[in-house]
């Protein structure tokens, strides 16, 4: 029998985004990038590039060492980054409480999706870690979209694996996620996790912000994701 929480919540989507909401890898991607640029003599405060994660790789190189760095080495920075990550891959862990979050949203009737801009690599190893694919009504990559956060084109190719929803709240820990939600005319719900400051992730877009995904799980009626009228 249908319980009155999930009927209630059936025809939402919770668009999850994966690096630094489900998965604890903001850092380890600004010292990839670092390391990327400093390989061509760009030597970039770590700071500056940490703003900047969560950015499309496609934007940040010209977002942050100029239009004539990214004409002359961008898809090489971008190659590097990808190299110098995987050697970092193996001090990744799962955010606490990220199982918990997808399995509580499912529980309660929501679709569940992954949107992700991450490299169809990258997706499969997260989902792996989680290893809550049968919780899931779809996921994103890079390969679905031509031009990553804070373009809307994740957060509609999300919204493509669940044709019914009626509507859809992303849950992110970037300002980017929330631009990108934003911009695709979807609420968001801000971590963080990801480094960003409430006031800035306020700014973005975001209705609401926790400390923690523990927090979001445990304030989760007092978000978009769930109707305050019904």
């Amino acid at each position: 029998m249908t319980s009155t929480s999930t009927a209630k919540n059936s025809g939402v989507a919770a668009l999850l985004d994966l690096d630094g909401t489900l998965v604890d890898t903001n850092y380890h991607h600004a010292i990839a990038w670092y390391r990327a640029f400093r390989d061509h003599g760009i030597v970039l405060p770590v700071w500056r590039l940490h703003r900047h994660i969560g950015m499309g790789g496609e934007q940040l190189v010209s977002a942050v060492a100029g239009d004539g760095v990214e004409k002359r080495l961008g898809d090489e920075v971008r190659s590097g980054h990808g190299r110098h990550f995987e050697q970092l891959i193996g001090e990744v862990e799962l955010m606490a409480d990220a199982r918990d979050l997808v399995k509580v949203l499912h529980d309660r009737g929501f679709s569940v999706v992954l949107a992700s801009s991450a490299s169809q690599e990258d997706l499969e190893r997260f989902r792996s870690m989680l290893d809550v694919d049968d919780l899931l009504d779809g996921a994103t990559s890079s390969a679905d979209v031509e031009a990553a956060k804070p373009e809307p084109d994740i957060i509609r190719a999300a919204l493509e694996k669940v044709p019914d929803a009626e509507r859809a709240v992303m849950i992110g820990d970037s300002t980017w996620d929330c631009e990108a939600a934003r911009r695709a005319g979807v609420a968001s719900v801000a971590l963080l996790t990801g480094g960003f400051s409430e006031p800035e992730l306020r700014e973005a877009g975001a209705a609401a912000v926790f400390p923690s995904l523990g927090e979001l799980i445990d304030h989760l009626d007092a978000t978009p994701l769930v109707d305050q009228e019904g």
